[in-house]
């Protein structure tokens, strides 16, 4: 029989890193409960940011656009209706936080569905995977690390500008998604454009990262979206790339300001809860509809918040 069609496991390399990360995730979380048990909020409070967390992760890890296009404008809203107390400079840094708990859980969901070769779709070549996420962390990681150091934006123009990129990033995915032939076949090879191209993507992405806790994964997303990458593909790596920005990024938050640790637990909980359901959520949905719900999310959503709210 050939060996090739031969179902195998993942990798014991690739199980070991998974099961790593995973101890990692209760780390963390444990963690957060220490700093924020004394401080936690009432049961039902706590139960609604748990479902705005699982619900935003959900949508974040399934499409590759990252959770704070959903988390801040949520946030915001949260805050200024006086639901719970949140202030506008620690948006962002919060944001920060809980997409290191679900952007990471989605990224170790991923890695499993790239490596196993029981599954029918497991997009471009490992190899070639790796590489699409290597360039653009070699471009971001120092553009969000500079960004961080030496730009200090004031909270509310931040919250004004996320809206409006949001907007336009919902809209295009939208548009380019109607305008694309549903029966075109998947690309599975990746040219030297795609390289260059998203590249110049990372380190727009990581300046962007530093001000919005969102960027890399989001241009990302978009990019191989466009370019008809599998959905694997295109999701993973934007996680991914997400994953490993904020995971970067979130000290600047953490050793700046001080955080409402009481409401992160929730959070955090919700986010890894949607973090391990994104993956299904997306192979379920197709990557059609899929594109088509999460632009329709983001775009109203910010609309309402720049425009009504």
């Amino acid at each position: 029989m050939n060996q090739n069609i031969i179902p195998r496991r993942l990798p014991v390399r690739v199980r070991r890193f998974i099961m790593f990360g995973a101890g990692m995730l209760a780390l963390g979380f444990l963690t957060i409960l220490w700093l924020g048990w004394s401080v936690m909020l009432d049961g039902m409070t706590s139960f609604f940011l748990f479902l705005v967390a699982v619900g935003g992760a959900t949508i974040a890890n399934a499409t590759g656009v990252g959770g704070g296009v959903v988390f801040l404008p949520a946030f915001e809203y949260l805050g200024s209706t006086g639901l719970v107390s949140i202030t506008a400079a620690q948006i962002v840094g919060m944001s920060f936080i809980i997409q290191c708990f679900g952007m990471t859980t989605g990224s170790l969901n991923w890695l499993g569905r790239i490596y196993d070769h029981r599954a029918a779709d497991t997009g471009v070549q490992p190899r070639a995977f790796w590489r699409l996420l290597g360039i653009v962390m070699v471009m971001a990681l120092p553009a969000l690390l500079l960004t961080q150091a030496s730009f200090d934006a004031p909270p509310e123009a931040v919250l004004l500008w996320f809206k409006t990129l949001s907007i336009a990033l919902g809209l295009t995915l939208l548009v380019t998604t109607l305008v694309s032939r549903q029966n075109a076949l998947p690309r599975l090879e990746v040219g030297v454009v795609d390289y260059i191209a998203l590249a110049v993507l990372g380190l727009i992405g990581g300046v962007a990262t530093a001000f919005f806790s969102v960027g890399v994964g989001e241009l990302m997303a978009l990019y191989l979206f466009i370019r008809n990458f599998p959905l694997i593909t295109a999701a993973g790596v934007a996680v991914m790339a997400s994953s490993l920005s904020v995971l970067s990024g979130v000290w600047h938050h953490i050793l700046s300001d001080p955080q409402p640790w009481g409401m992160l637990i929730f959070l955090a909980l919700g986010c890894t809860v949607g973090g391990a359901l994104a993956r299904h959520f997306a192979l379920m949905l197709g990557a059609r509809r899929l594109k088509i719900f999460a632009s329709l999310w983001i775009t109203l959503s910010s609309a309402y918040l720049l425009f009504v709210h």
